[in-house]
């Protein structure tokens, strides 16, 4: 099932001519991961008209053109791994009694458009309390500032399990959450919960197939679904035309989930060979997520940043990660772009393209993983993920060419989004 959004956000004082003429010295071509050079992109309101070699100037009246020679031109990005929702703080598990929903959905607003600022103009968020459907609508409606956001709503756990949303209460006020909350217990509730999601809103279902680092919980690896509630997850959500996604970091929970159908895997920390050649065989796709690795490695350095639990799951995870995404990529696991944006601040998500390289990816293949690759796994590969006629006008630029340095894309002064221009340094 392929979920189209159009849109123009409205800025108020900023008029948006209908046609622009971009005037674009390097092209990144997301095809074929080359650089294209003296290029003219021509955009009609919020869709790329046609792509002309040279610099062609109009020959109509009230056209917008923007002088981008010196700049190298890209997709616009997309962060396949995001929780649009929260950001990481030493108060945030104090936070979960204090902040309303609203509170939350203003906070929403404030990483989205900086998210967007930064290149990133979709994002798939993975989790969060069913706030990240009211922004990705208002985002679509042009009421707020933000990337196209494809959404999983609410993480399904198990009793105990990462995501929980009671884990580490007092308990009397732990209840038990069933489905409605995300919580699965066996197949019925797999695909209730399942179901719910679909009722509430979300684009993908996203499951934590084992423990993790930030709950407040022992075990940050063990497996935490059977592998037929997996697989009741996968039929159910197929039939709603939604696709599934496991956080694991663990070895036999990816394992599980693989086998079982997901279609990604987030994190992948402890993947053995065994399991990155299944997911060659099942064409399962791995969400590296090396840069919240770090930060959480970093965190847990600071005396009362996280509750005591989490320190030695931190530091083991952040130390593995990158090295077994070098590995996984080496023996050819399909890769997608994800950074756990909120895990550490939004808005520097690009440092993940650096971390990426730094393990032994070439640049392009980096940025393909955030361009085409990640609009195929969205089913948009007709809309994003390349500058081309008839794509939308996601385009954003950096004053260096990413190929000869990759972290300029820290540094985006471009971003145009559905036509609109939201940065122009």
């Amino acid at each position: 099932m392929k979920s189209i959004f159009f849109g123009i956000c409205m800025i108020p004082g900023i008029l948006v001519a209908q046609i622009t003429y971009i005037h674009a010295g390097k092209v990144f071509n997301s095809e074929n991961g080359e650089i294209d050079v003296e290029q003219t992109i021509i955009v009609n309101q919020n869709l790329i008209e046609s792509v002309e070699n040279g610099y062609i100037n109009p020959t109509e009246e009230d056209v917008q053109i923007i002088d981008l020679k010196e700049k190298t031109l890209y997709p616009g990005f997309v962060d396949m791994h995001v929780h649009i929702e929260s950001e990481s703080n030493p108060k945030i598990y104090l936070q979960r009694f204090q902040l309303n929903p609203a509170d939350l959905a203003f906070n929403s607003t404030v990483y989205a458009k900086t998210t967007l600022y930064a290149g990133f103009t979709t994002v798939r968020d993975i989790g969060g309390t069913g706030v990240n459907v009211a922004l990705r609508n208002a985002i679509n409606a042009g009421k707020v500032i933000g990337p196209r956001i494809f959404t999983s709503e609410k993480t399904l756990a198990t009793t105990g399990g990462h995501g929980d949303p009671t884990n580490g209460y007092r308990l009397d006020l732990q209840g038990d959450p069933g489905p409605r909350e995300g919580v699965v217990n066996s197949i019925a509730d797999a695909k209730k919960a399942v179901r719910q999601r679909y009722k509430n809103g979300a684009d993908w279902i996203k499951i934590t197939a084992t423990g993790g680092v930030l709950s407040v919980a022992k075990s940050g690896q063990n497996p935490q679904f059977e592998e037929d509630e997996i697989r009741a997850i996968v039929t159910t959500a197929n039939d709603y035309g939604m696709k599934v996604a496991a956080h694991a970091h663990g070895d036999e929970g990816m394992a599980r989930a693989v086998r079982a159908g997901v279609t990604t895997i987030e994190h992948g920390t402890m993947m053995s060979t065994r399991t990155m050649d299944l997911m060659i065989e099942k064409n399962a796709y791995l969400v590296p997520t090396i840069t919240a690795g770090k930060a959480v490695a970093r965190n847990a350095e600071i005396p009362g940043y996280y509750p005591q639990v989490i320190v030695p799951k931190a530091l083991l995870i952040g130390s593995l990660i990158q090295d077994t995404f070098g590995k996984a990529y080496k023996r050819g696991v399909p890769i997608v772009f994800g950074t756990d944006a909120g895990v550490f601040k939004h808005g520097e998500n690009a440092k993940e393209f650096y971390y990426m390289v730094e393990a032994g990816m070439p640049v392009a293949e980096s940025i393909q993983s955030a361009t085409i690759t990640a609009a195929k796994l969205l089913d948009q590969e007709d809309y994003i993920g390349k500058i081309a006629p008839g794509y939308f006008a996601d385009i954003v630029a950096s004053d260096e060419n990413a190929l000869d340095n990759v972290e300029t894309l820290q540094n985006i002064t471009f971003v145009m989004k559905d036509g609109d221009i939201y940065v122009n340094h």
